[in-house]
This record gives C-alpha cells, structure tokens and sequence, in this order.
C-alpha cells in the first residue's frame, strides 16, 4: 500500500473521531442541562418536604417522651401498688405469717426511700409520712412479737438438766443436786477427779426460734428501736436467768450471815457454792454468751452491752457470796474451804476471761479477779493464824493415858490435806512474788511442826509422873514421824528432817525406860547391904542376910505391882512401838531380875 493510500485512511479516521467527540460533546451538553433541571426539581421538592420532617421529629419525641413517662408512671404504679399489699400484710400482724410480715417492712421501707429520692412527685411527701406511719406500727407490732417469742421460749432451767451437762467428774455427789445441803460433799480433792470430761452448753431457747429473733432484733435495729430492743431482751433473759440461779440454790450471804452461821452449815454451802460457780460459768453463762451472738449477730455494738447487762446481777450474786466469806472470821478449819475457793476461780479463770473480756464486761471480769487475790490474801492470812494457834493452843484437856494428844493428829491431818493442795498452793505463793513455791511449802510445814512440838513439850509439863511425860512425848513424836514418812510431806520435809525426829522418839523411849525403872531395878542390887562396898565375895556369896534379901523382894514386888497397876492405864497406841518398847524394858530388867535371884539362891 502507498503512501498517499495510507493518508487517506488516517485522515478518515480522524474524521471519525472528530465526529464522535462532537456528538459525545453534545450529549455532554444535554447531560448537564438535564441534571441541572433535576437539582433545581430537588431543590424544589426539598423545601416542599421540610415542614413535613420538622413534624415528624416533633412526633417522634413525643412518642419517645410519652413512652418514658409511661414506664415512670408504671414504677410509681408499681410501688404505689407494692405499698398496699406491704400494708395490708402489715395490718393483719406478725402472727399469721412472720416471714411475709418481715418481708412486707423491708418493702415498705424500700417505697417510702423510694419516694424520699424523688421529691418532684407532687404526692411524694404524702407518700412518705404514710409509709413512716406504717413502718411505726410495723416496728411497734414488732417489739411486742419479739417480747412475746422470747418470753415464751424462755424458761429457767431445771437443777438436774444443768449437772446433766456437766461431766462425771464435775458433779455433785448423789442426791446433791438443788438446794440441798449435800451438795458440799466432795470425797476427794477436786484435782484428783478431774478428767478430760467436757461440759455440754444447755440448749436455752429452742434452735428453730433463733433465726426469728434474729431477723425481729435486726428489723429493730434497722429502725432506730435499739434501746427498746436491748431493754426488752435484757429485761427477760436476766430475770431467767436469776431464777435458774434460785433453783440451783444460790442465795445472797452477807458477811454477817457468814458470821452469825454455824460452820457446818456455812462449809455446806460453800461447797454448793464451788458447784454452782461451775455451773453459772461453764453452762449458764456460756449460753447466755452464744445466745447473745446468735441473736445479735451482727450488731456487735448491742451484743456485749446485752451480755454483760443480763448476767451482771447474777455473777455480782455469786462473787458476792465468796466475798462475805472471804472477809468473815478467820479460823483454822476455814482454809480447805478458801483454798477449794481460790481454786475454783483460778479454775474458771480462763473462761471467765473470755466470756467476760469486752470492755462492758470489765467491771465484773475485775471484781473475779479482785476476789481471787482477797481468798489468795486470807488463805494466807490462815496459814499464819493456824501456826499460832497450834503454838499457843492451850487445850487444859489432858490425854490421862499418854497416848496422842487430839491436837497432833488434828495438826497432822491439817498438815496431809495440805499437801492434796499443792498445785493450788503453789499458785497462792505465786501471787505475793515469794519465791520458789516448794521451799515456801516445805517452810510453811516445818514451823507448823515445830509449833506442834513447841506445845507438845508444854502439855507434857501436865504430868505429874515423869515417866508418863517421857511416854507422851514418845507417842506423839512418834506419831508425827510415822505420819510424815507416810505422806507427801516427807519429800518437802526431806531424810535429815525424818532422822532426827526419829532420834527424838528414841530419846524419850530410853528416858522412860531410865524413869520408870532405875527405882525398881535398885532392889536387885546388894549394894549397900553388909559385906562391903561390893556386898559379894569372890565365891559369888554375900554377907547380906535372908532377912535382907526378902524386904529386897517384897520391895521390888511392891514396887513392880504399883507400877503395873499405874502402867497399865497407859497406852502406845502403835503396836510396833509398844512391842519395842516392852522388849526394850524385859532386857533391861529380866538379866537385873535373874542376876538378883541367881546370886540370892
């Protein structure tokens, strides 16, 4: 193909594209003219349409506020419609149905904080002083449901359910329970019967009863009612409990009581008085505690007040009792009672402690404390009393036959039931700071038996008969020795201690033997008698004539038939004592007596 050929075809379809950018700028054109008569007809239709969406949006938040004020009316509804089922339960009483009641208050509540929230309720106020009105008689109605619960589940409880509670060990003796006397019998030391027996708490207000008196207290509490409360609880439960005391038996003693009674009768009730201290604390107040905090859990600041308000009459009751003894008369037979006392209370210490340590309860957890120390004091106090007394007991009652004086086996008895208190009085020597406890022991017993002896050597100074004097002392020295080496004494009293007094006894045993004797055996001798100095030749005879001899037998004769007669009215009550004694005396005078006849023959 040429050139010019080629030319001719591009110039065609130049043309071509000429052509076509001409039409497409026409329609370009008619684009544009047509879509600016569209904006102008959107334009149009815009303004035309604008009052209509201005209403629609107006219609809309009308809706919107309209379904808002439904649902708060319906909320105002439904608590108006809340309240009146809550007060009509509230109307009807607690008695029907308690929970609902309790139920039908807390919405009560609930509505009239409800409206106390939004103020702008035209009826808000009106609402709320109803609602406090109902809540007022509510809580009113409340009181006296929760009075009435607990008056008639409270009961004072039996003598016999108490010592039921209580371990083998721990119990009075048969037969003791109550107010009876007996109760005080006690046939060993307590620290000797103690086991690992545990107290059971009394049940004093059935379980299912609890949870009710709890939501009723709490019901209270919520609505400001707490003195109301604290006085209707408090009211009962201590009179219950003072009542299960007067059951028991416990009764007020002042200390002239204590004084103007005879010691058999005030030591019978001191022992009942150590049994119902245990019981109070371990069973009477320990349910009285648990009770407290089942009730008011959760208000800790009425439990302790409540507790300690319900018991204190009745343990100012009982600590008033120990206190009047305390600081009655001192005498000897006192001290087993104080001592059984102060045990009892160092016993009870760490529970009364617990039971008693929030600061309410202090005035009560001091006064246990106080009269520790004050039965601590006059135990002590005793101690020293009874070693005067036992020095300077001038008893003008002379034993006739000798034998051991009323007063030794009295202080040797004191002396054992001494030593079943060891551990009690180790702790009494620990609470004046004086020393080592064994060596205060062992001191406290050794002036107590010097005492003893210092009076025994001033009622020997009674007989008439010296030898009877030798023999007294020998028994009652005796009976000290043998006594001590018997018991727990000896420990404290130590071997030296033993050996001594047992070198004492000897003594007098050979002094009655030298008294009662030296007399008698002069008849077997031949001195003096004719024939010399030595009255016998070497042949083994004498010049003693027979006349001699029978005035020297009718002598000794007399002599040993007055001395029978006066010793035989003498006794050593200790069969070994005594047989050494009568084989000590026939050695002595038997070979005299033989000796005699053998050279008179």
């Amino acid at each position: 193909m040429g050139v010019p050929q080629a030319m001719e075809i591009l110039r065609e379809r130049a043309e071509s594209i000429r052509e076509s950018l001409h039409k497409s700028q026409t329609i370009t054109d008619s684009m544009v003219a047509i879509l600016g008569s569209f904006d102008h007809r959107l334009s149009a239709l815009e303004t035309a349409m604008r009052p209509t969406q201005i209403r629609t949006h107006s219609i809309r938040r009308a809706h919107e506020n309209i379904d808002k004020t439904l649902k708060a009316a319906e909320v105002i509804l439904g608590q108006f419609d809340l309240s009146r089922k809550a007060e009509a339960k509230i109307l009807r009483g607690p008695h029907e149905d308690l929970e609902s009641y309790l139920e039908a208050i807390d919405q009560l509540r609930s509505t009239a904080n409800f409206f106390k929230s939004n103020k702008s309720f035209k009826s808000s106020d009106g609402v709320v002083n109803h609602a406090n009105n109902l809540l007022a008689k509510a809580i009113s109605k409340l009181e006296d449901e929760f009075r009435q619960i607990l008056t008639n589940h409270s009961k004072p409880m039996e003598p016999d359910l108490l010592i039921d509670c209580l371990p083998n060990s721990l119990r009075p003796s048969s037969g003791s329970s109550g107010n009876q006397s007996e109760a005080s019998g006690k046939p060993e030391h307590p620290s000797k019967t103690l086991d690992a027996g545990v107290c059971k708490p009394p049940t004093l207000i059935p379980p299912r009863v609890l949870p009710l008196l709890h939501d009723l207290a709490q019901q209270m509490v919520q609505a400001g009612h707490q003195q109301q409360l604290f006085r209707t609880y408090r009211d009962t439960r201590a009179s219950v409990l003072e009542q299960s005391l007067r059951k028991l038996g416990v009764e007020k003693l002042s200390k002239d009581d204590a004084q103007r009674m005879q010691w058999e009768v005030l030591e019978a009730k001191i022992g009942n008085w150590i049994h119902y201290m245990r019981i109070a604390v371990k069973l009477l107040f320990a349910g009285e505690k648990k009770l407290c905090d089942q009730v008011f859990d959760g208000v800790d600041s009425l439990r302790d007040q409540i507790f300690a308000e319900v018991t204190a009459n009745s343990m100012a009751l009982l600590l008033s009792f120990g206190e009047a003894v305390a600081k009655g008369k001192r005498s000897p037979e006192k001290l087993f009672v104080l001592l059984d006392m102060y045990e009892i209370l160092r016993e009870l210490h760490p529970e009364i402690t617990d039971l008693f340590g929030s600061k309410a309860c202090t005035e009560m957890r001091e006064y246990a404390s106080s009269l520790t120390k004050r039965l601590a004091q006059t135990a002590q106090e005793t101690f020293g009393d009874f070693e005067e007394a036992v020095e300077k007991d001038a008893t003008k009652t002379a034993v006739q036959d000798g034998t051991v004086h009323p007063l030794t086996s009295y202080v040797i008895n004191y002396v054992k039931f001494l030593f079943d208190y060891q551990s009690t009085l180790r702790q009494l020597f620990q609470e004046f700071n004086e020393g080592e406890a064994d060596a205060q022991l062992a001191a406290l017993t050794t002036r107590i038996m010097s005492a003893l002896q210092s009076n025994l050597d001033g009622k020997s100074k009674q007989y008439k008969d010296p030898a009877l004097t030798q023999l007294f002392l020998m028994n009652n020295i005796h009976y000290i020795v043998r006594s001590v080496r018997r018991s727990e004494a000896k420990d404290l009293l130590g071997d030296d201690w033993v050996q001594i007094h047992r070198r004492i006894v000897q003594q007098h045993a050979n002094q009655y033997k030298r008294i009662s004797w030296a007399k008698i055996l002069q008849c077997l001798t031949v001195q003096g008698a004719s024939g010399g100095a030595g009255g016998m030749g070497s042949d083994g005879t004498s010049g003693i004539s027979r006349a001699m001899v029978k005035d020297r037998f009718k002598t000794f004769n007399v002599q040993f038939e007055e001395l029978y007669l006066r010793q035989s009215q003498w006794t050593v009550p200790d069969s070994e004592l005594r047989e050494s004694l009568r084989l000590a005396v026939a050695e002595v005078v038997l070979p005299a007596y033989r000796s005699f006849i053998k050279r008179c023959r």
